[in-house]
């Protein structure tokens, strides 16, 4: 049997993490089996083993691509923004606020990661995507070296725990209002 090319490699790994998001957001990360998620996808459970070896790392991948989708649309806000580093700091955290709770992350980012990757790996990969912008945004926007690392662990953990109490109420728009009001506050008391 020939082997599959890379681009058909890659388009059948899209495939999967596709179906799998879908999945893994309808009806959460215990709910789902590999053969769910490859009769969605239109594989076998041999083409998801090739690429993702298990059912955690098939999550894990699906939380890297979700997570660096929250990125860049963080880093698309701020660019939208202008050109003045508190403006850009203020549009990226709020959009970072925006994109977490939206469908499908919230509920495959703030609720099923920490459980299947656990704290250490999920803050490893929000650390990667969000907060390595986050750590930018905020010395550009002049925060000053030596509380840097503490100013973005302390506004990123708002902003996470902020993402939490919004994905827990009946609808997001009115926390979400709340939450960018009282972010604005604490960016604003770490600019002055």
């Amino acid at each position: 049997m020939p082997r599959a090319t890379a681009a058909a490699a890659a388009l059948t790994a899209a495939q999967v993490l596709d179906a799998a998001t879908d999945a893994f957001a309808e009806r959460g990360f215990p709910a789902v089996s590999l053969d769910d998620v490859a009769q969605s996808a239109g594989v076998t459970r041999g083409a998801i083993y090739h690429h993702f070896s298990n059912k955690a790392g098939l999550f894990g991948a699906v939380a890297a691509r979700l997570q660096a989708e929250v990125a860049s649309a963080v880093v698309a806000s701020a660019e939208r923004a202008g050109g003045d580093p508190a403006v850009q700091l203020r549009a990226g955290c709020h959009a970072f606020l925006d994109a977490i709770t939206a469908a499908p992350a919230r509920r495959l980012l703030l609720v099923d990661a920490p459980a299947v990757m656990g704290w250490t790996q999920w803050r490893q990969l929000d650390a990667k995507s969000s907060g390595v912008h986050l750590r930018e945004a905020l010395a550009d926007a002049g925060v000053e070296i030596d509380r840097l690392e503490a100013t973005a662990a302390l506004l990123s953990g708002a902003m996470n725990e902020a993402a939490l109490w919004i994905a827990e109420q009946p609808s997001v728009d009115g926390p979400r209002e709340q939450a960018h009001d009282v972010l604005d506050r604490l960016i604003d008391a770490q600019l002055r």
